[in-house]
């Protein structure tokens, strides 16, 4: 199956998988998801995640962090923002703020991806691929 916008479906495998309450995601790797994996991780929206190689593309195993005593999910909404259709850029400047600063902006800049608070104080702007919060 061919993929038009990767970065739209590794979101909506996320998505379906906190909706059906699952534990473990399994996404066709890719580098940009990988990062977008590591942001994740780093920033407390998942509990663990571990890359595979299968001597094709690979896989990314995510395990879903929710919270044990109400079972809701620490990601409450995921929205793409660039898309293949629509590039959306930033500047500096203009760089958006998700639930003013409660939630993250994942952007592709010149130094990789990163999140807009960094992507503030590094002083660049770039792609602002989507919203997480």
């Amino acid at each position: 199956m061919v993929v038009t916008d990767p970065i739209a479906d590794y979101l909506t495998r996320l998505r379906n998988a906190i909706s059906a309450k699952h534990k473990v995601v399994v996404i066709p790797a890719s580098n940009v998801k990988k990062e977008m994996t590591k942001i994740l991780m780093d920033k407390g929206y998942i509990l663990n995640y571990k890359f595979e190689d299968d001597n094709k593309q690979g896989k990314i195993k995510i395990a879903l962090k929710y919270n044990p005593t109400t079972k809701e999910s620490a990601i409450q909404n995921l929205k793409r923002v660039s898309r293949p259709g629509l590039r959306q850029y930033s500047s500096v400047s203009d760089m958006p703020r998700v639930l003013n600063g409660l939630g993250i902006a994942i952007v592709s800049t010149s130094k990789g991806l990163i999140t807009d608070k960094e992507a503030r104080k590094e002083n660049i702007g770039g792609e602002v691929l989507c919203y997480v919060h």
